[in-house]
């Protein structure tokens, strides 16, 4: 229930980037939708690669290189998907800096929310 809940949430997320920042455009929800599942696959599975490939420049850096991920991976959200547009490189560094904002903030209010609903192992 959980997981369905973030997805929600960080779907409404993407909204409220697109309608702050402009150089970020979502078409509907559902776009939204499948751009915050296509988002958190890429994270799940592309950048952890791209983290270690880029280590030594990330320590370089002290660890800002990672800022440059994740507009990659938002960049490329928008790529492969239809209706989820970003317009510059930059307009993906911003609208991603703003996406993974309110990720922290939902991931902290779900804690939240969900710290007494545990299952029990009885």
């Amino acid at each position: 229930m959980k997981l369905i809940v973030r997805w929600l949430l960080l779907a409404a997320a993407l909204v409220v980037v697109a309608h702050w920042y402009s150089g970020v455009t979502v078409q509907s929800f559902g776009t939204a939708l499948l751009a915050a599942l296509l988002l958190g696959l890429l994270n799940a599975v592309l950048r952890p690669i791209l983290i270690v490939l880029t280590l030594p420049v990330t320590v370089l850096t002290l660890g800002l290189f990672i800022f440059v991920i994740n507009a990659l991976m938002f960049q490329v959200a928008a790529t492969l998907l239809n209706g989820f547009d970003v317009r510059s490189f930059g307009a993906a560094l911003v609208g991603s800096l703003i996406y993974s904002a309110w990720a922290l903030v939902i991931d902290a209010a779900l804690e939240r929310l969900f710290i007494g609903k545990r299952p029990r192992n009885d």
